[in-house]
């Protein structure tokens, strides 16, 4: 373990170097995951979160390959005789592996430069006579030129002599540290960003239309429209310009390099530095400013896609009923799936209510029929194509039935890329995609997390820009926000698919399916300790995953909590000292026992010494006791279930209403108010104090308060402000 870079992580994340050491040590020595050891190993941790984990880890990776990156480069330098000191203090001092890759670009250039193919050509003496200040006039330039014309060697005349003289300077001035950091100092703040059309024919909804005449100060440029502006450019419509203040930047190397030159030398040397400015230095930190503006946008926006992410995964779960999901749509029909409490598919079919068909009485009949014979207690209905009329339909015909149905409208984002999945086929062979989609938007209801799991995490339609972003860490990214949230929430071992398994701490697909395997053999686990019995689960896969796999209904009833079974003696003793038997988990005489003894801290503190554990193991114990089931989902807003429906006819400036929030991005956040079309929150409306960034105050899944401020009824847009 590197100490240096340790401390350097230890002041940067503002943790002991106790702290960070350890978690380095159970991570990346001990084999241990992020999940395992936020939940189970707090104590050694100090309760560090699992962001605070890998926040971390990433940051001891990263320093670790920056370290091995210098040494290798000073390495190569010095076995070529380029290293000097001020190269090494400048690569030593490198913050960032851009950075460094940059100072040490003019000295791995594959390709030969102008001054290299000049230096080959036997002009480098007479650049040196012209930076030393030996040539003063024209006079004695012109003989010393003529020295070094040759044909052979493609000197044709003293012009390319002269020239060739002024790209070995221009090289040289551009290789020196002290003239890339001055003129870094002075670009960093005073470059411009310049777009203009190239194309607006590949830009048909004017989506880049503000970019077509556009400047800004690339330092101040906000992070969400450096995202535009990189893709307008990709996509061919925009044509971007990065504007330095070169003249600024030759005054400052000027004063370095030219000392006591005179007449003519002052004059070459003069020119090969303005070349050198403008051709090779400022270019080089443009590219290393965009490059460096352009990763912290897509760090933002990767931050914000996870938060999203995280929050509809998240998403509360509407345990215990029958849905009904309807894939709505025109020509071929709304396709219909009954799913039951567990998932499974009971029935499909197809209705066609909407245009061009119209056929509504046939439809109400079958949608009656379906809620008669299955006891339908919510229908969910796709939000794409014909979903405002489906709902419509949906919404008279539930008016007058007897039982208590409800409806949500419900993201299909990601279903149809799922329904032609090879999953879903072999899910539903049987059934075409539109069948497996009505399938998937009934369970998005029933279990959110657990259909969301078997999706591309870019096709769920949050965030922003996570198509443009480097997909390596977006994947990154994604998979440990998926792993969080399982593991968070834990899974029913005798019902999860491969697809949520995998996510559980210490698994992966093959261990998953050889889990599925060992229980279709069983029948189903009646303990954890069969888990030892899945085929490649040793000691440690156990120990990462068994607490995290629930069992309901299984021999022993702390199988079902979060708390570990390597921790299941010291719940005995908890039971014993409370005076109370396993059976008696969740029950009100425990919870009442549990939180008198949770009030002493003193008398936790004392009982977790006497059963030899620590003290947040056995806050987590107790916890546990009150809510054995416990799931983090429950706390979080439930989705908003109607029994009618609004247009946008209906809306009118001044109206207070509760919405959903279907988005969050950098400048505001998205609420589904049961319309068609979305309201917009602006960060500006988000509250009465300064906010940020909206993630400060909403989240993907939140139920708000707004009020509709305008309604532009022609463009389907809807401005609303957040009431606090």
């Amino acid at each position: 373990m590197n100490e240096t870079i340790l401390k350097r992580v230890s002041t940067e994340q503002n943790f002991p170097e106790g702290k960070v050491s350890k978690v380095i040590s159970l991570i990346k020595e001990e084999g241990n995951t992020v999940p395992f050891v936020a939940r189970y190993r707090k104590n050694e941790t100090g309760n560090l979160t699992e962001e605070d984990i890998r926040n971390i880890i990433d940051r001891y990776e990263y320093l670790t390959n920056l370290s091995n990156r210098k040494e290798e480069i000073i390495e190569t330098l010095t076995k070529r005789e380029k290293l000097t000191s001020e190269l090494q203090k400048a690569i030593n001092a490198a913050e960032t592996l851009q950075e460094l890759e940059e100072i040490y670009k003019p000295y791995k250039q594959k390709k030969k430069t102008r001054g290299m193919k000049a230096k080959e050509k036997g002009l480098e003496p007479l650049a040196k006579l012209f930076v030393q200040g030996t040539i003063t006039t024209e006079e004695k330039a012109y003989i010393e030129l003529e020295k070094y014309v040759d044909e052979e060697k493609g000197i044709n005349s003293k012009e390319d002599a002269l020239q060739g003289a002024k790209d070995i300077i221009a090289e040289q001035v551009s290789e020196k540290v002290e003239n890339r950091n001055d003129a870094k100092g002075i670009s960093v703040t005073n470059t411009l960003i310049e777009t203009s059309v190239k194309d607006d024919s590949k830009d048909e909804k004017g989506v880049y239309k503000d970019y077509y005449e556009y400047q800004s100060n690339l330092n101040k440029l906000p992070l969400h429209r450096v995202m535009a502006v990189n893709r307008g450019e990709k996509e061919g419509v925009l044509k971007v310009n990065l504007i330095s203040p070169e003249e600024k930047v030759v005054e400052k190397v000027v004063k370095r390099e030219v000392h006591d030159l005179l007449g003519y030398s002052y004059e070459v040397v003069l020119e090969a530095i303005q070349d050198s400015v403008k051709r090779l230095i400022v270019p080089s930190i443009q590219r290393e400013l965009r490059k460096t503006k352009t990763e912290q946008a897509e760090e933002q926006a990767i931050k914000v896609f996870s938060q999203n992410l995280e929050r509809l995964l998240m998403q509360p779960p509407i345990k215990g009923k029958t849905i009904l999901g309807v894939d709505p749509a025109y020509k071929s029909g709304c396709k219909l799936a009954v799913v039951d409490k567990t998932g499974e598919m009971l029935e499909v079919d197809v209705m066609y209510p909407t245009p061009p068909f119209n056929k509504k009485d046939k439809a109400r009949e079958k949608v009656l029929k379906i809620i008669d014979n299955y006891s339908v207690d919510v229908i969910a209905i796709g939000n794409g194509t014909a979903s405002r009329e489906t709902e419509e339909f949906i919404a008279e015909t539930i008016a007058n039935v007897d039982r208590d149905v409800q409806y949500a409208i419900v993201s299909e984002d990601g279903a149809s890329v799922y329904s032609a999945s090879k999953l879903a086929k072999e899910e539903f062979p049987e059934l075409d995609v539109q069948e497996r989609s009505a399938i998937s938007i009934a369970r998005r209801v029933l279990d959110p997390l657990a259909e969301l799991v078997k999706i591309d995490p870019k096709s769920m339609g949050v965030g922003q820009y996570q198509h443009d972003v480097s997909q390596t860490k977006l994947k990154e990214t994604v998979q440990f926000v998926v792993e969080k949230v399982v593991n968070q929430v834990g899974v029913d071992v005798n019902t999860a698919s491969v697809h949520l398994l995998r996510y559980i701490s210490g698994l992966n697909k093959k261990s998953a399916q050889n889990m599925v395997d060992t229980r279709s053999k069983l029948g189903s686990f009646t303990t954890r300790k069969e888990l030892k019995s899945v085929k490649g689960l040793g000691a440690k896969t156990f120990e990462q995953c068994a607490g995290f796999l629930r069992i309901l209904d299984g021999e022993n009833a702390l199988d079902k909590t979060a708390i570990h079974p390597e921790s299941y003696k010291v719940a005995q003793g908890v039971l014993d000292t409370l005076e109370e038997g396993i059976e008696s988990l969740g029950s009100q005489e425990l919870i009442d026992k549990v939180n008198k003894l949770i009030a002493d801290k003193a008398k936790v503190r004392e009982l977790s010494e006497t059963l030899g554990t620590d003290y947040y193991t056995l806050e987590d114990i107790l916890e546990a006791f009150k809510k054995p089931l416990y799931d983090p989902r429950d706390e979080l807003d439930k989705p908003k279930l109607k029994k009618d429906v609004m247009q946008l006819d209906d809306l009118s400036e001044g109206m207070i209403m509760e919405g959903e929030v279907r988005n969050v991005v950098d400048f505001g956040a998205f609420v589904d108010l049961g319309l068609k079309e979305d309201g917009l929150i602006h960060i500006s409306h988000l509250s009465e104090k300064y906010v940020k960034h909206p993630l400060e105050v909403v989240s993907v899944g939140d139920v708000v308060k707004v009020e509709v401020i305008s309604v532009d009824k022609n463009r389907g847009r809807i401005g609303l402000k957040r009431i606090d």
